[in-house]
C-alpha cells in the first residue's frame, strides 16, 4: 500500500515515554508509503544544546536563556539509505545517537515544558504536514499539533515494562545503566509531561487507545496498519 494508492491522511500517534511510539510511526509509516517525522528527536535536539550550552544540568534549565537563543537552533531531518530511516540533525551535525542517551533523557522534560520551545517546534511540525500523508509521533501530536488528524492513536504501557524496554535497549547498545535509575526517569516523565502547563500529555477525546504492555512489535504494527486501512478508506 502506498500514497498512490489511496488518499492521503494525517496519523497522530501520541503517548507515555518509552513506550514504542516511534517504532510503531516508523514502521506504519514505511507500510503506507507515508513521510514518518519524530517530534521527540526536535525536542531532545533542543535539549541536547541546552546541554552543549550550559544552559542545562542537573536536572534543571535556564529557561530565558534557552528562549533566548531558540533562532540558533535549525533542526532538521536527513534521510540515511544504509539505515533505511531518517536521522536527526541539529545545526548541520548528526546527533541521532546523542539524542538518545540518559543525560538528554533526562532533562527532556524540563525542556518540553517551555512554551516558547513548544511553540517553535509545532510552527515546524505544522508546515510539514500540510500536505499530508504523514505519520508523527509524541505527546501533543493529535491535541494540538494536528487536531484535525484523520487517524488518531494514543499508545501506553505500565512504567515498569517500559522501564524494563528502554533498559533492553540502552545495554543491547553497550551503556551501563540500572534499571530502577530508569524506572524513575520513565516515572518522572510521566509526571511531568501530563502535569506541564504548556500542552500536556494526554488522550484527544477521538483517539484510540493502543495499550502494548503484552503485545509485541508485529501484533501493534498490524493493530495499527488495519486502523489506518479504515481510516482511509472511508474518507
Amino acid at each position: 500500500m502506498n500514497q498512490t494508492d489511496s488518499k492521503k491522511i494525517v496519523i497522530a500517534i501520541d503517548g507515555h515515554s518509552s513506550c514504542g511510539k516511534s517504532t510503531v510511526a516508523k514502521q506504519l509509516a514505511k507500510q503506507l508509503g507515508y513521510l514518518y517525522l519524530d517530534s521527540g528527536a526536535m525536542y531532545r535536539a533542543v535539549t541536547l544544546f541546552a546541554l552543549r550550552n550550559q544552559l542545562a544540568k542537573n536536572g534543571t534549565v535556564d529557561e530565558q536563556g534557552l528562549i533566548d537563543r531558540l533562532e540558533k537552533i535549525k533542526i532538521e531531518f536527513h534521510w540515511n539509505e544504509a539505515t533505511r530511516q531518517n536521522e536527526t540533525y541539529l545545526n548541520g551535525e548528526n546527533v541521532e545517537e546523542e539524542i538518545r542517551q540518559l543525560p538528554v533523557a533526562n532533562h527532556v522534560s524540563p525542556v518540553a515544558t517551555i512554551k516558547e520551545v513548544r511553540q517553535a517546534m509545532v510552527k515546524q511540525q505544522q508546515e510539514l504536514g500540510k500536505n499530508k500523508g504523514i505519520v508523527m509521533d509524541g505527546r501533543d501530536i493529535g491535541t494540538v499539533v494536528f487536531p484535525q488528524a484523520e487517524l488518531k492513536i494514543f499508545m501506553t504501557a505500565s512504567p515498569e515494562v517500559r522501564a524494563q524496554r528502554r533498559y533492553d535497549e540502552l545495554t543491547a547498545k553497550g551503556q551501563q545503566v540500572q534499571l530502577d535509575e530508569i524506572l524513575k526517569n520513565v516515572e518522572d516523565r510521566d509526571r511531568i509531561d501530563s502535569g506541564r502547563k504548556e500542552s500536556p500529555l494526554m488522550r484527544a477525546d477521538d483517539a484510540l487507545i493502543l495499550d502494548n504492555s503484552y503485545l509485541n512489535r508485529e501484533e501493534q504494527l498490524k493493530w495499527a496498519v488495519e486502523r489506518a486501512k479504515e481510516r482511509i478508506e472511508n474518507c
